[in-house]
């Protein structure tokens, strides 16, 4: 088996590199699962030209036994671009991290920290915590096959092993096989009895553990997840960290990276116009729709832009009742545009009238 997928790693011809934004970790948004597929990463990229933007995780079986093109796929415009795995055996991780390397990616990263039981029957995410040696087996397997960064995505600990003394020994291990980079969601993950969705909100926030595990690890580099909803939580981490991970705000705000680029930056650009925006998105989403997409698919990632503005229930309102329609295309979109601007002529109004 070993001499095979060594033979397939060679075989590989290294894709046409288009010049891609250098990678910076100090802001980026998470890899979630059903959210952060190409289509949101290339609205998100609008809105933050230096944001580092995840895939959703994907395993190793799906790019060593499966269609490696489909899972890989996304757009130069989305980079700084990282690919997130799932699994266990480092010959899988060593050669699905190539692959990523050869696709284009700027970042390899191992996900030690989902909890669902789908991802556990594989043994891989969070369980992965109580087994340091297999998770720093694959980390020293994949940057022995990849140039690029190699880093790990994890919880403070699961049900089982909570202590401080254990997210040592895991960082540790892990770091002594050659990871420089721990994202760190500072929750425990409860693998037993709680689900996906429960284990984002249950758990208690341990900021405090995160920014200790730096003290401790200085020459590395650490990244704060979980519960991050403004400006004032960024900056609050980043007097102790080296980065920040936006997650599901990111998702339902997503307006909020718009300031990312000027406030973390340096950038001096206006900041873009929601409706601009849409604008921009418009000849991406003609192209994909032309190629066979569901124009529900994409706009899905949209029905927040609005979000805290006059207009935006109707804005989400509109796309969710029209956009899945067979035949539904661009002018779906700008009609809830249309139907925002109309609520806000009308605050307008009513306020001059006041």
């Amino acid at each position: 088996m070993t001499e095979g997928l060594t033979q397939a790693i060679g075989s590989q011809q290294k894709t046409d590199s288009i010049v891609a934004k250098p990678v910076s970790r100090l802001f980026s948004v998470a890899p979630m699962m059903d959210w952060t597929d190409r289509h949101c990463r290339y609205f998100h990229r609008l809105l933050s030209e230096h944001s580092l933007l995840y895939t959703e995780m994907v395993t190793t079986g799906a790019l060593v036994f499966g269609d490696k093109e489909r899972f890989l796929r996304h757009s130069p415009e989305e980079y700084p671009l990282a690919l997130q795995l799932g699994g266990n055996d480092p010959e899988h991780l060593a050669l699905s991290a190539r692959y990523g390397e050869q696709a284009g990616y700027q970042e390899v990263n191992l996900n030690v920290g989902c909890p669902s039981d789908r991802v556990q029957n594989g043994r891989i995410g969070a369980c992965l915590m109580a087994e340091p040696e297999t998770v720093a087996n694959a980390v020293k397997a994949m940057k022995d096959s990849v140039s690029i960064p190699v880093t790990v995505k994890h919880r403070i600990g699961i049900d089982g092993r909570e202590s401080y003394e254990e997210l040592v020994d895991f960082v540790g291990t892990v770091a002594e096989a050659g990871c420089e980079t721990f994202i760190v969601h500072a929750r425990i993950a409860i693998l037993q009895g709680l689900s996906p969705k429960e284990n984002r909100d249950v758990p208690p926030l341990k900021p405090e553990v995160v920014y200790q595990l730096k003290k401790d690890f200085p020459g590395l580099e650490v990244t704060i997840n979980g519960g991050i909803k403004s400006f004032d939580d960024i900056s609050q981490h980043l007097q102790h960290l080296d980065g920040v991970m936006l997650g599901r705000e990111a998702y339902h705000n997503p307006y909020l990276l718009a300031e990312v680029d000027n406030r973390l930056y340096g950038s001096e650009k206006p900041l873009p116009e929601r409706r601009a925006i849409i604008e921009q998105m418009l000849p991406y989403m003609e192209k994909e729709l032309s190629s066979g997409a569901y124009l529900s698919h994409i706009t899905r990632h949209l029905l927040g832009l609005y979000q805290g503005e006059p207009g935006a229930r109707r804005f989400r309102r509109y796309i969710s009742e029209n956009a899945h329609k067979k035949g539904a295309g661009l002018e779906v979109l700008m009609k809830a545009v249309e139907e925002v601007e109309a609520v806000r002529l009308q605050v307008k109004e009513n306020f001059i009238k006041d």
